[in-house]
């Protein structure tokens, strides 16, 4: 059986039990309701009344009972007309729904029911609507996703097709023209391995390896291996020192930090400075990156984090001595944010200002109550 008829049945059957109810309760009632009654009339009336008094009671009793039966079918009447409403009014939200989820499930994320009402068949169709907005949402990651790595693929296969060209035709040696194949199949690489990480790191399916590490030895590691790298573009590199400890995997904190170092040195010009340091704050530690760069545009701020998202277009993958692949923000702030961190990005005509936060643990890395 349908739903609508069921629900109407359900309904009527409850009218009707309502009914029955009404008129037996009311019949047991009766009595002690019109009794006062009657024994006032009595008193008035006096002997007489005395005599009359079963009569007086029957017909008091008559014409109530007859009134509740006078008035039953208009009330069945109304019960019946307001089930025939919800039943119909239920059924259009739940028919409304039932099309909703066919059209979602054939790819019309843009599908979105009426949210009128404050019961819970509102907040049935908010729910279905939040779900088809982040559908919709998913999907449109994916179709950008797959046009930018499309985009993104598109130059290193045309040199390596220019090149082996190039190599077949004899205009080019063969020495000449290995190190620029290996550098275009480097990109290659790395971008395989930047989306997959990325892809991991944002579905939290990255392991990690929490433990407690001393902050000085990132910085440690950071000075050591930038410091030539720094020097050879005249760029000085200034890093503090502290005696905080974090919890974080070192290989993954090491590799976020190394990430926004090598964007500093990039975006840095000869003679400028980048500033390595720690702030504390509570139990949360701060890896602080400052550069004396150009800067970042405030629209182009946030969306720096996605994916392939450049400021200057301009600017070529192998700028400043690096391969890049153009995740590595939306790697890097992912990283962060599965180690329980995040990474803020901060920008102003004097230059930008990474933060990375981490979660602190006491001098030692016995828990985390206290931080140095």
């Amino acid at each position: 059986m349908k739903l609508f008829p069921r629900l109407l049945l359900a309904h009527l059957l409850a009218v009707l039990v309502a009914l029955g109810a009404l008129l037996l309760v009311a019949e047991l009632t009766l009595p002690g309701v019109y009794q006062h009654h009657v024994d006032q009339m009595v008193r008035a009336m006096g002997e007489p009344g005395r005599a009359l008094r079963p009569d007086l009671e029957a017909g008091m009793r008559g014409a109530l009972t007859g009134a509740l039966l006078l008035a039953l079918p208009f009330a069945a009447l109304a019960a019946a007309l307001s089930a025939l409403l919800t039943s119909r009014r239920v059924v259009r939200s739940v028919a409304l729904l039932g099309q909703g989820s066919r059209d979602l499930a054939g790819g019309a994320y843009a599908r979105r029911l009426p949210e009128g009402g404050r019961d819970e068949l509102a907040d049935l169709a908010r729910n279905f609507n939040r779900l088809a907005a982040a559908l919709e949402r998913v999907e449109q990651d994916r179709v950008t996703l797959i046009g930018e790595v499309g985009h993104e693929l598109r130059t290193p296969l045309a040199a390596l097709r220019g090149y082996s060209e190039a190599l077949s035709d004899g205009m080019l040696p063969p020495a000449q023209v290995a190190p620029a194949i290996e550098r275009e199949v480097r990109f290659l690489e790395r971008l395989a391995q930047d989306l997959s990480l990325v892809s991991r790191a944002e579905a939290g399916h990255v392991d990690l390896h929490l433990e407690a590490v001393p902050v000085q030895a990132l910085l440690d590691a950071a000075r050591e291996r930038f410091a030539d790298g720094y020097a050879a573009r005249g760029v000085t590199l200034r890093v503090g020192g502290s005696g905080a400890w974090v919890q974080a995997d070192p290989e993954r904190a090491g590799q976020v930090l190394a990430n926004l170092l090598h964007n500093a040195a990039r975006h840095t010009p000869p003679g400028g400075v980048v500033t390595l340091e720690v702030e504390v704050s509570g139990r949360q530690v701060a890896l602080v990156v400052r550069d004396t760069g150009c800067g970042i545009a405030p629209q182009h701020l946030e969306r720096i984090f996605e994916r392939f998202y450049r400021v200057d277009e301009a600017r070529t993958r192998d700028e400043a001595g690096g391969v890049g692949s153009g995740v590595g923000l939306t790697v890097a702030r992912a990283l962060a944010r599965r180690m329980d961190g995040d990474l803020r990005a901060e920008s102003g005509a004097g230059g930008s200002t990474f933060t990375l936060t981490l979660p602190g643990v006491p001098v030692g890395g016995a828990g985390p109550d206290t931080l140095d």
